[in-house]
């Protein structure tokens, strides 16, 4: 361990208080913070809540297409249904439990309009209907669409739930590194359903990309790193069977310390 928590972080540290996790897809939780779920899970009771769990049925964008190749998926309900129970065997194996809340994935989340009815021309060209047509310069951007005003609501009314139930001391969420949109809408739900928060920085986006500057200044945030058990935390990464070889095509997976602000 190589860090100087912060105060509150350090307290819980020294109890056995419930942590949630807020996971914004199924396999982000183990793959920025496995290792300290992994050296906690004996301590205290952990639950890993993955909000976007879910796509919708064709026709898909280019970008959802693209996605499904490089998991080599036919489809993309047998491939979350995969995911799904890949997710929940990876986080019994560590000895916590796991809630999959059914929220749609960014590349599969469509336009409500596009839900009641689909036209023709959305059939033809399935981007006009999806409410981020494109990875690159719509999900990768952070750029929350309005759309998805109603569908945050929701989920903080969810998660506020999750988290009194949980009893949960601490709460966990992604600081948003990489600004995909389903991470910063996880991290704006977490900051508006807990008082105990600690971020943790998203990997591996954090490998190509620094974290939001001045998000960390606005909120006085202080990094701190953990590194027991990383090395063993590679092997865990590695039974997201569906999401290891486009996550990682190389093959490696980068040894790093697992960063939070707090």
């Amino acid at each position: 361990m190589t860090f100087e928590p912060p105060s509150h972080l350090y307290q819980s540290l020294d109890t056995s208080e419930p942590w949630l996790f807020l996971s914004p897809h199924l396999d982000d939780a183990v793959l920025s913070c496995g290792a300290l779920i992994s050296s906690e899970a004996s301590k205290r009771n952990i639950v890993v809540l993955t909000i976007f769990t879910e796509c919708s049925p064709t026709p898909h964008t280019r970008a959802a297409r693209s996605f499904l190749r490089q998991c080599s998926a036919q489809d993309a309900g047998s491939l979350f249904e995969a995911r799904r129970k890949e997710d929940a065997a990876v986080l019994a194996g560590l000895g916590v439990k796991s809630r999959h809340l059914g929220a749609t994935d960014a590349l599969f989340r469509r336009r409500r309009e596009a839900i009641a009815g689909s036209s023709t021309l959305g059939k033809a060209v399935p981007e006009l209907v999806h409410r981020y047509p494109t990875y690159r310069f719509d999900i990768a951007l952070g750029r929350l669409s309005r759309g998805d005003s109603g569908l945050i609501a929701e989920l903080q009314d969810t998660v506020r739930q999750q988290i009194e139930e949980s009893e949960a001391g601490l709460v966990f969420c992604p600081v948003g590194t990489g600004k995909h949109v389903d991470h910063l809408i996880t991290r704006s739900v977490g900051e508006k359903s807990a008082e105990r928060m600690v971020f943790y920085s998203d990997f591996p986006y954090n490998q190509n990309h620094q974290p939001d500057e001045a998000f960390l200044r606005s909120r006085e945030l202080r990094e701190w790193n953990w590194s027991d058990g990383i090395e063993a935390k590679h092997e865990r990464v590695r039974q997201y069977a569906t999401q290891v070889d486009a996550l990682f095509p190389d093959g490696r997976i980068p040894v790093a310390p697992e960063t939070y602000y707090s």
